[in-house]
């Protein structure tokens, strides 16, 4: 089984930067696709920001420019680092990969739980 936990969220004023964590744990596995999400109460959650394996990366036109995603596979973490942040950011950003399990074909979806993200004005 893959675990998935996040960091770095908190309350912030309009303009500030914020840096998320995600770390992968588990046995027997490999990454794919990491991605952070995000949702508000009465949205849909929507991709906020995608790495592959390889590195390529693709992003929500609204964060495009103030947003960056990475990766550092030897910990099987995730980061976006969240620059000129805005009041419409606020949200709960969870991160999402999709793993091989050894073993096993295809790949399965694995979610953290989330951390809020505040962003005042």
């Amino acid at each position: 089984q893959v675990q998935l936990v996040e960091s770095g969220g908190g309350l912030v004023q309009a303009g500030g930067s914020l840096r998320l964590s995600c770390a992968a744990s588990g046995s027997s596995f490999s990454i794919d696709n990491m991605g952070w999400y995000r949702q508000v109460p009465g949205k849909q959650r929507e991709l906020v920001a995608q790495i592959t394996s390889g590195g390529t990366t693709r992003y929500a036109d609204s964060v495009k420019g103030r947003f960056t995603i990475s990766r550092d596979n030897a910990k099987n973490t995730v980061y976006l680092q969240m620059n000129t942040l805005k009041p419409e950011d606020t949200a709960i950003y969870s991160c999402k990969a999709d793993v091989y399990l050894n073993g096993v074909s295809g790949t399965f979806r694995y979610w953290g739980r989330g951390t809020q993200v505040t962003v005042s004005s």
